[in-house]
């Protein structure tokens, strides 16, 4: 009678353990690798160049990007994705890098193969960056347009 009362126990203590036991999603989670060439901010976090092995998984309402260096160092990283959109299949698998003055960093990641674009933070271009641009692109496009001139007007005086 013992045994059969420990056995019905450890069915019990079972099946609630499973029951209770996180349950896998129904998709599957997206996974592949990419190569950095240089070293990039991605949210808060400075990834070096490297080979990488990424998973993105669902944690709870949002989406978790996880990224495991695998040519070497062995680093890994895990973000929290500020926004994901669905993907149409014609797009294009890319890592969308934009630069800015204190470095390069991740804005977005379009997985089309598993119907996800994912959007992680960047902070905005502060004005006086853009004004240097905008000022340096002025003075090296009148630069030029001297350096061309003073050519022209050699040639003519020859």
């Amino acid at each position: 009678m013992k045994s059969i009362c420990k056995f019905a126990y450890a069915v019990a203590l079972t099946l609630s353990a499973l029951n209770f036991a996180p349950s896998l999603a129904s998709a599957q989670d997206a996974a592949g690798t990419f190569t950095l060439t240089h070293e990039v901010h991605w949210q808060n976090a400075i990834v070096p160049g490297g080979k990488y092995r990424f998973t993105v998984g669902s944690s709870g309402s949002s989406e978790m990007l996880t990224l495991r260096n695998v040519s070497g160092g062995g680093a890994s990283f895990m973000m929290l994705v500020v926004d994901a959109e669905t993907s149409q299949p014609s797009d294009i698998s890319q890592l969308v890098v934009v630069s800015r003055a204190n470095g390069s960093f991740v804005s977005t990641m379009q997985l089309p193969e598993f119907g996800m674009t994912l959007h992680f933070a960047v902070p905005a271009e502060t004005r006086d960056v853009a004004q240097r641009a905008a000022t340096s692109s002025a003075t090296s496009s009148a630069t030029s347009s001297a350096t061309s001139s003073a050519t022209q007007t050699a040639s003519a005086a020859r």
